[in-house]
């Protein structure tokens, strides 16, 4: 155990929303802490066990494969070092009886989880493990001055030695430069802190690198700004975060935990700007409006698909300039938002299964995003595949629609049909059912029942058992002379002629 290194947590629940609510609960390096790890299983849990060496883990109790008890248990008879903490629901108490039995150093239930409970039971982990307790038991005089900077990152108080400070870092003033990595990058590359190195040297500045922390000293910032910012435009996939200046080492904690974090938690949202200082920060903060998801299903509901979409993207869009907003809680609300569509979707009679399927991959994509950008290019991905599964079921929803009404008309065709009868069979509108019916089939409502009836008399005609009058009633026509009329129009023969002339081949 190296003087300065945080209690390594591993966090085990079968939910993800559960696991990602831990990780956003605290600013865990700032709390001593790193989460090195996380499994949907106790199994997996194990695994990770061997190449981790955690000194917490953070369980659920209920899980598939193997549960937290067993887990427990297990983790007791092979690890005793490592402390553990459960998490439990109400009506799991003979389970958490049975861990406690086990050892565990806590339990807290689920729907009381916040992040005070939760740094609680962490710093209770912690006290009984002795390897810990040494970091603070280590004399002020024994650390380097790099132990002394991750110690005051982390949040401990320490007492240390101000000429020994002064030595490496001879400047007046000091900031803090925070650098966001690449996907799988920890701590900042050393080609990075080449370039600084080599740039400035110690001619101006002193560096120290802490993860993807640099503690810069220096006297005049200016050209260490103009060089950073030049650097984030020459190099895709990294972004920086500046602290203000301040003239006093002891002011390190207040500057990374009041400025820093903040300023890289803003980054999210900021992510076109290559260097992200507090100057650059909107005043006043951008408000945003609740969404009004009642109004939104509504508009769904009534198949006002444009509207409701162009609201959503509107919304996302200023919840995007809203940088103080949660990043955890600006992604949930995203994450929501695709799987209340998609329900509204399947509960509507669309046919969602492709969009049903995509939706984890959307969920996972949103959950890795590492700016407000991507996420918003996911959710309009996503728009647009919804929009593909509307437009394609909405056609074979018309299909079937056009079908019912042809077979209805098909069956009542001899009945003194009319639009308004149709109309009120099917619950439409007489003029839409009207508009319907042109837009979805070839022929106007007139022209096909008109068309149904003349076929249906012209079989009549031929086998010549009825008067051309009946034939006319039979047919649907109350009006004799008006079926004659609408009879020559659509075959060019009377009603007689046709007989006649069928009659004599």
């Amino acid at each position: 155990m190296t003087v300065g290194e945080r209690g390594r947590v591993l966090i085990v629940d079968d939910e993800q929303l559960i696991r990602q609510g831990i990780k956003h609960y605290l600013n865990w390096e700032q709390e001593g802490f790193e989460i090195v790890g996380e499994a949907s299983n106790g199994m997996e849990a194990l695994e990770l066990i061997e190449m981790k060496h955690p000194h917490i883990l953070i369980t659920d109790i209920v899980m598939p494969i193997m549960d937290g008890e067993e887990l427990t248990r297990i983790v007791k008879e092979r690890y005793p070092e490592i402390e553990v903490i459960i998490l439990s629901s109400f009506g799991e108490f003979d389970y958490v009886r049975s861990t406690f039995q086990s050892g565990v150093v806590d339990y807290i239930l689920k729907p009381k989880l916040e992040s005070k409970g939760l740094l609680k039971a962490l710093k209770a982990a912690a006290e009984r493990i002795p390897s810990l307790q040494m970091m603070d038991k280590q004399v002020a005089a024994d650390l380097s001055v790099g132990q002394i900077i991750k110690k005051l990152i982390a949040g401990y108080e320490v007492n240390y030695d101000v000429e020994k400070i002064s030595e490496v870092f001879p400047y007046r003033k000091f900031c803090l430069l925070g650098v966001g990595l690449q996907s799988g990058e920890t701590e900042l590359p050393n080609h990075l802190k080449g370039k600084f190195e080599a740039e400035f040297g110690r001619e101006d500045y002193s560096f120290h690198y802490d993860q993807n922390i640099v503690l810069v000293n220096g006297d005049d910032f200016t050209k260490f700004i103009k060089y950073v910012k030049q650097l984030g435009e020459s190099m895709d996939g990294y972004g920086f975060a500046l602290s203000k200046t301040f003239t006093d080492f002891s002011q390190l904690t207040v500057i990374y935990k009041e400025c820093l974090v903040k300023l890289l938690n803003y980054r999210f949202y900021f992510s076109e700007q290559h260097l992200l200082m507090e100057k650059d920060l909107p005043y006043p903060e951008p408000q945003c409006d609740s969404f009004n998801l009642d109004w939104f299903t509504g508009e769904f509901k009534r198949k006002n698909f444009e509207d409701a979409f162009n609201y959503l993207q509107e919304h996302v869009t200023a919840l995007s300039n809203c940088y103080t907003l949660d990043v955890y809680e600006y992604k949930a609300f995203i994450g929501n938002i695709v799987f209340n569509i998609t329900v509204l979707l399947g509960n509507m009679e669309y046919d969602v299964k492709e969009l049903d399927h995509a939706k984890y991959s959307y969920f996972k994509s949103i959950e890795e995003a590492q700016t407000a950008i991507e996420v918003k290019d996911q959710l309009n991905r996503f728009i647009t595949e919804a929009k593909q599964c509307i437009s394609s079921s909405q056609t074979h929803l018309d299909n079937q629609n056009m079908k019912k009404l042809l077979e209805y008309i098909k069956e009542h065709y001899a009945e003194p049909l009319t639009l308004t009868d149709v109309a009120k069979h099917f619950h439409f509108n007489p003029s839409y059912l009207s508009s319907y019916f042109s837009t979805h089939n070839r022929e106007g409502f007139i022209e096909y029942i008109n068309r149904i009836r003349i076929e249906e008399a012209s079989k009549l005609l031929v086998e010549g058992r009825a008067t051309i009058s009946e034939i006319s009633g039979m047919v649907g026509y109350s009006d004799h002379s008006y079926f004659c009329k609408v009879f020559k129009k659509m075959t060019g023969l009377s009603p007689s002629q046709y007989r006649r002339k069928q009659n004599t081949r």
